[in-house]
């Protein structure tokens, strides 16, 4: 048996855990949220204008205005839902699940919720495993998993959508195989949220041509000069370990603040440790290394620099900026003189017993007294207080039209398709 044919067989046959549909509930919210903040970027225009340009068939909504064919809506709205980088990531696979798949789904999807969700949960399941099964070494090589790991995923979600059979899937697979790219040399540019647009555009088109019947090779993923050999892969035979029985998709971590996900342990290990910022002397923060190469600027002239600094973010948190607000990361908060000073109080080390998800923090006041804080981003959270805020972050993101997208999401536990369509518009 190849690896697309034991996918396949996953991806005709699993049903979804009560758990991973509610996982996938927040995380369409999250991604409706995202998308529709990123509408009015620079390359979301862009995307848009060239969609509309090429024509054809009205088939998806897209971010911002207009019904494009199904595969242009999916290359668009990745594109644009990943634009301000501020949609989910999971740490395991190493990228971000929703916007590579969902824009995939949204565009074939039938007015039908629950359909919607069990496609969308088989989606992320797939793209979690092939991100593990490729393996860190396949980032370090600098693929990345977001687009590669993402468009089999992609396919995988629109397969089930349409009802394929094993035979098809595999072949829908295999195509992804030939397919499936992008480098993380486009990081900070607009190249970087295309790679999202680039996996469920991906998706579309490969389960496009297996539904008219086109062949392709199922040991692409896993044979001689398949996928994994050619692109880095590691072959991490437990990636598979539980298919179908454990949702490694449910260690999903949603982004609550606008910066890069390494600092969020740090933001939540200190957000409770109520302090006057004059009165601290010292603060220690302990964190994974691999984060020290990625988010430890020490002293950022941007709001985008401000985005990848501990010691400027931990100084935000302790004098009150909202780090939810992607406003509030902004060069005048890069250049902000109390935010600037304090900087040179805090301090990074590394520690690789941590897991990548966790951060330990030692506030020094100034009498002395130490004051202690720790998160993990993966420990378990009340759903209320996750969904409380998730739309906190909604309402930062996107105002007033929140709340309309909470009720698309929420309509009898499964969501309205169509509503969702039209809220894209707006």
């Amino acid at each position: 048996m190849t690896l697309a044919r034991d996918i396949a067989t996953f991806v005709v046959s699993a049903k979804p855990s009560a758990a991973a549909r509610e996982i996938m509930v927040q995380s369409l919210y999250d991604w409706m949220v995202c998308g529709m903040a990123g509408a009015s970027e620079p390359v979301a225009g862009i995307m848009r204008a060239q969609a509309l340009e090429d024509g054809g068939t009205s088939q998806a909504a897209m971010f911002g205005g207009g019904q494009v064919p199904a595969r242009a809506a999916a290359l668009v709205n990745g594109t644009i839902s990943h634009a301000l980088d501020y949609d989910d990531t999971h740490f395991a696979h190493i990228g971000h699940l929703s916007v590579g798949v969902l824009p995939a789904v949204m565009a074939c999807a039938p007015n039908d919720g629950a359909a919607l969700l069990e496609a969308a949960c088989i989606g992320f399941e797939v793209a979690t495993r092939v991100g593990l099964w490729l393996g860190r070494a396949h980032y370090q090589a600098g693929f990345h998993q977001t687009a590669t790991a993402g468009a089999f995923g992609a396919t995988a979600a629109v397969a089930r959508l349409r009802g394929f059979d094993e035979g098809q899937v595999a072949h829908a697979l295999g195509l992804a195989a030939t397919k499936a790219a992008g480098l993380k040399s486009q990081f900070g540019t607009m190249g970087k949220p295309m790679n999202a647009g680039l996996s469920a555009e991906s998706g579309v088109v490969c389960a496009d041509l297996a539904a008219r019947g086109f062949i392709s090779n199922p040991e692409a993923i896993d044979g001689a000069q398949g996928f994994g050999q050619t692109h880095a892969g590691e072959a991490v035979s437990s990636a598979w370990k539980g298919l179908g029985e454990e949702w490694k998709m449910q260690e999903v971590s949603h982004k609550l603040h606008a910066c890069c996900h390494g600092l969020h342990a740090m933001i939540e290990a200190l957000s409770p440790l109520k302090v006057n910022p004059a009165e601290v002397r010292a603060v220690r923060i302990t964190t994974h290394p691999r984060w020290l190469t990625v988010c430890n600027q020490p002293a950022p002239e941007t709001g985008l620099g401000a985005k990848f600094s501990y010691a400027h973010v931990a100084g935000m948190v302790l004098h009150g900026w909202n780090t939810a607000d992607i406003g509030n990361f902004s060069d005048a908060c890069a250049q902000d003189p109390a935010l600037v000073a304090f900087r040179d109080k805090v301090s990074v080390t590394a520690d690789d017993a941590l897991s990548e998800t966790e951060t330990h923090i030692v506030l020094e006041m100034a009498d002395g007294t130490p004051l202690q804080g720790q998160h993990d981003l993966m420990a378990d959270v009340d759903p209320g207080q996750k969904w409380q805020a998730l739309r906190r972050k909604g309402r930062a993101l996107v105002g007033d039209r929140e709340a309309q997208i909470w009720q698309a999401v929420q309509t009898e536990r499964a969501p309205a398709p169509d509503a969702l369509s039209e809220l894209m518009q707006v």
